[in-house]
């Protein structure tokens, strides 16, 4: 609690999914930060970056904004992903160096990763080869802060860490079928079913790839840990240490939707990345973090979370 004590903070992304489980972690730290509003603080705008720091004066900032999708996102925007990605992290910390900012936390994407790196994906492997193809734009654009942090370390002594979360899922995730990872993009599949009285979903490729799912409250608890606690050059995962097909995630949703249709999987869609499950030994070892909710239960919460937003119209 004595690291937050009189401190400014800013979240960018704030008012975003991660964003609202982090903004949680810091209530309880006794911590109000400012969230600038891409309405009124493009980060991708240099003159609002700065802006930004005059108006603020922070003395942390939390860097969450990014433009973000599932597979289908990624492959129509690579262009849009890659240059908002890297021009919102670049120049904030460029100017976040200028301002005297005392520190920067930098989020980036388990995309960063090779595609064929040895599993679980150690942090130092990032460099061992390139990322998968229908997501390297965005995973490219965000280890380049990694690249920018410690190279501002190097030469100003500017405080600037970088984590690399798992895939989010969690109560207030983005179900916008255009933009939605696999989590939420299957329980709008499966809610709508159910309420349609379809027999059968149709899921992306064929099920062997393997994800490793983070639920936000961890992750949020985790940037914060590494806030108060981890100041170095290295880049650290966050994950849960659990890895699972996508063809048994799809029964894990089914099951907390009660869904008991066919699934009938098209092979003639990406599978993305073969397989993804992350060492998170460093982030134990550096700032004491270890996730805590179980996926089967995560699942059951955002299931019952977004049936009921769905049912005050706040969800599609």
């Amino acid at each position: 609690m004595s690291y937050w004590s009189g401190k400014r903070v800013v979240v960018t992304g704030g008012a975003g999914f991660l964003g609202s489980h982090l903004l949680s972690a810091l209530s309880r730290r006794g911590v109000t930060p400012f969230v600038p509003r891409s309405r009124e603080y493009d980060l991708v705008d240099i003159q609002a970056v700065r802006r930004l720091y005059a108006d603020a004066r922070p003395d942390v900032l939390i860097h969450l904004a990014a433009v973000v999708g599932g597979i289908g996102a990624n492959r129509e925007n690579p262009g849009k992903f890659f240059y908002d990605n890297l021009m919102m992290g670049v120049q904030l910390i460029e100017e976040g160096r200028k301002a005297g900012l005392s520190k920067l936390v930098a989020i980036g994407t388990v995309c960063s990763y090779p595609k064929h790196a040895p599993l679980p994906f150690r942090e130092e492997s990032l460099w061992d080869g390139y990322p998968e193809e229908t997501n390297a734009p965005y995973g490219l654009a965000k280890k380049m802060l990694l690249v920018q942090s410690q190279a501002y370390r190097q030469q100003y002594g500017f405080h600037c860490v970088f984590l690399l979360p798992v895939n989010l899922y969690g109560p207030r995730d983005n179900f916008d079928p255009k933009v939605s990872h696999v989590i939420p993009a299957l329980i709008k599949k499966m809610v709508d079913a159910q309420e349609r009285r379809e027999e059968e979903i149709v899921c992306w490729g064929d099920g062997s790839p393997t994800r490793e799912f983070l639920h936000a409250s961890d992750a949020a608890e985790g940037i914060a840990l590494a806030a108060e606690r981890y100041d170095g050059p290295e880049p650290v995962n966050l994950g849960s240490g659990e890895e699972h097909s996508i063809c048994e995630l799809v029964r894990l949703v089914g099951q907390a939707c009660g869904y008991s249709g066919r699934v009938r999987w098209d092979d003639g869609k990406p599978n993305g990345q073969p397989r993804r499950r992350l060492d998170t030994s460093r982030a134990e070892r550096l700032f004491g973090f270890r996730a805590k909710v179980r996926l089967a239960d995560g699942l059951g919460e955002t299931v019952a979370w977004y049936r009921k937003a769905r049912a005050e119209g706040k969800a599609p």
